[in-house]
């Protein structure tokens, strides 16, 4: 019978770990987890809330939407709406900035936050994802609102070969909106050694809201309409007596084709920002991301599991340009066009050795060192300027995480983990539009020791409760806070804003499933004293705030099997957000759309009609909601709407056909960014009805 722990059921741990889990150790199944101390343990003994998005789910949300940020938003409510186009900046998770990993290997940005760390890796090549939520420090900075692992595909063990290709449009004007894909993919063994490889190709057109009006494109922020994504993987792996060796390598291009302009909207008059066919100048939007992962692993080295991941990430995102007043320099002439192109290149080792049951003991002991060099730069491509100088970040990080299951029914969980950080920033003169400041450069250090303890409870074979305490470490948006020096005489060494952030969650939770119902509740508060927001200038720019805030929330997921071909689910997030406004150390003022989500449910109902057909059909209510000053007053007002899904999957003609309608019921909505944190560019309205159909094969 089926239950929630197959929904639910696996935590995140590093690539290397969760990978090899299942190839080197079948007697593994479901119940046992991947946990946040990067070793498998039950469910049971695992203090925290995790979600995993599996191959099922991720194929029947990817029927109506190839959008990852959207996915996520219809299985986990405290995730931020998505929106729906290249940025995924003002996307959080639990009202703080997750931290995105592709087996392993993270991919944000954090020293220069372009909000691009969303769209590095096609969904088709993913097997699963896995979440954990909540702040901390198992792997590194960056996890300040939790953690988004997308586990890639893994080999098969006999030969084969899959194709899928796919269809989008709307109906308002089927030439423009059409957009189509295709992937084919090989896999198999060969006594040892086993390869999967893979090549993805999407075309997407243009995007229509309810009311038949194209929706505006970003042409600064970049847009995935009128766009076109290609993604080639490979994962090859030898396998020796209680060993394995495995290297994958993932490139990844989305660009725009700057064939649309965007006109502006008017908030004040309620009317929506769209677009005209034209061309758009300067270089194309685009993220291209190429990420190498080669991992080790071992089963028995002198008593211990060995886990061992040697990485390397290579990012660049480049933005839409114009003559904006940041990029002005009389040097370069009158109304200079120019526009920006963030870079970063990570390096990387994780170490895990695993040592169960020490001296006899109930204690078991994941141990290790993780090193981290991070080097993020952004230039002006168009003049060849600097506008964010080369920030280099090196990380060692030791760490131990133990586990105490000596009592009967309870599961105790402790660990530690020291990073010491240097942050390498060279002499550098900021662009003339900040008066030309001569900054000096400077080595500042940090040092942050971060722990975290948690225990459960199986009260009964049903049910559970756990707590935990943890705390993650992440650097603020640095990038973005040295190129906006305007005062002379400042250098890196004692600017304050560069300290690090410092986040302490708190999470009390109760897990229940039995056949026929499961249940997964949970409160939480995330807490930093010295946080960070975004907030929008009179110039249109964002500058980083440095502020305490604090964040509260509750989220509920129930699910009922009421047959044996029907689940019914629901799901449910609370979050508030505020900050201190005035710097007295209290919190007093709501954050806002770009830093925190709205509340909402989702309701889903699954059916399985035959062997061969099954459907799905979900609902998002996004509650409405108002963001209020320190005075009380009411600054931002959402109103919130309810989007519509649906699809079906039926096998026919030796493969599988999948229909997805997305929006059903064609409602007319901006979207919630638009709403909270947009202007007149940015005053996007969403998609409306539109129709997904594909036809995927394996043979």
């Amino acid at each position: 019978m089926r239950c929630l722990k197959t929904s639910i059921a696996l935590a995140i741990a590093t690539a290397s770990t969760a990978t090899f889990a299942a190839e080197t150790d079948s007697l593994i199944e479901e119940e046992v987890v991947v946990t946040a101390s990067r070793t498998e343990k039950p469910l049971s003994a695992i203090p925290n809330t995790v979600t995993l998005i599996d191959q099922q789910e991720l194929t029947s949300q990817m029927a109506a939407t190839s959008d990852l940020s959207t996915i996520l938003g219809n299985l986990i409510p405290s995730f931020s709406p998505s929106r729906q186009k290249m940025t995924s900046s003002g996307e959080s998770l639990r009202g703080r900035k997750p931290l995105y990993l592709i087996d392993g290997v993270p991919q944000s940005n954090p020293l220069r936050n372009g909000g691009r760390d969303g769209h590095t890796i096609d969904p088709l090549v993913l097997e699963r994802v896995e979440v954990i939520h909540g702040a901390n420090a198992i792997h590194g900075m960056g996890a300040s609102g939790g953690i988004i692992n997308l586990v890639s595909r893994t080999p098969s063990d006999e030969f084969q070969q899959s194709v899928r290709v796919e269809s989008a449009l709307q109906s308002e004007d089927l030439g423009e909106s059409a957009g189509y894909n295709g992937s084919y993919s090989l896999s198999g063994k060969v006594d040892a050694v086993d390869v999967l490889a893979s090549v993805t190709y999407r075309s997407s057109g243009v995007g229509y809201d309810a009311n038949g009006d194209i929706v505006g494109f970003d042409n600064t922020q970049g847009d995935t309409m009128d766009s076109e994504t290609t993604n080639a993987f490979i994962k090859t792996g030898y396998s020796w007596d209680d060993q394995r060796v495995q290297l994958t390598v993932n490139r990844f291009l989305v660009e725009g084709n700057n064939n649309w302009l965007s006109v502006d909207g008017d908030i004040a008059a309620g009317i929506a920002t769209t677009a005209v066919e034209a061309p758009v100048p300067g270089d194309a939007p685009s993220n291209e991301v190429t990420t190498i992962n080669l991992q080790y692993s071992n089963e028995d080295l002198f008593g211990q599991k060995v886990r061992a991941q040697v990485f390397s990430q290579d990012f660049a995102g480049t933005y839409g340009g114009g003559t904006f007043g940041t990029f002005q320099d009389p040097a370069y002439g009158d109304e200079i066009f120019d526009q920006s192109q963030n870079n970063s290149e990570k390096r990387g080792l994780k170490l895990t050795l695993i040592k169960d049951d020490i001296a006899g003991s109930a204690i078991s002991l994941a141990y290790g060192v993780d090193l981290l060099q991070d080097e993020t730069w952004q230039q002006l491509v168009q003049t060849g300027r600097a506008w964010v100088p080369p920030t280099k970040y090196k990380s060692t990080a030791p760490y131990a995480q133990a586990e105490f299951s000596g009592i009967e029914q309870v599961t105790i969980t402790a660990g530690v983990r020291h990073e010491r950080s240097k942050l390498n920033v060279d002499d550098f003169t900021t662009l003339a539009s900040y008066g030309s400041q001569f900054v000096e450069g400077g080595n500042p250090e940090f040092s942050e020791t971060l722990a975290n303890i948690g225990a459960t409870y199986a009260v009964t074979d049903s049910l559970r409760i756990y707590a935990n305490y943890s705390e993650g470490f992440s650097m603020p948006d640095v990038g973005r806070v040295l190129r906006g020096i305007s005062e002379p005489g400042l250098n890196a060494e004692s600017f304050l804003e560069l300290k690090p952030i410092l986040t302490q969650n708190h999470e009390l939770g109760l897990d229940f499933n039995n056949e026929r119902f499961g249940a997964q509740v949970a409160v939480y508060s995330s807490d930093s004293d010295f946080g960070q927001r975004l907030a929008l200038g009179d110039d249109g720019i964002y500058s980083v705030k440095r502020e305490k805030t604090d964040i509260d929330g509750a989220e509920l997921r129930g699910q009922w099997f009421a047959t044996d071909t029907d689940t019914l689910e629901v799901r449910y997030a609370y979050t508030k957000g505020r900050y201190d406004n005035d710097g007295d150390g209290k919190v007093d003022t709501d954050l806002d759309g770009r830093n925190i989500s709205p509340n909402r449910f989702n309701l889903s109902w699954a059916r399985s009609w035959t062997e061969n057909l099954s459907t799905r059909l979900q609902a998002n209510w996004l509650l409405d909601r108002d963001f209020e000053n320190s005075t009380g007053e009411i600054t931002t007002e959402f109103n919130g709407y309810t989007i519509v899904d649906a699809s079906a999957q039926l096998k026919a003609l030796g493969g599988e056909f999948a229909l997805g309608l997305q929006n059903l019921t064609n409602e007319d909505y901006f979207t919630y960014y638009s709403q909270t944190a947009g202007n007149n560019t940015r005053n996007f309205k969403g998609l409306g009805r539109s129709v997904n159909l594909s036809y995927s094969k394996v043979f």
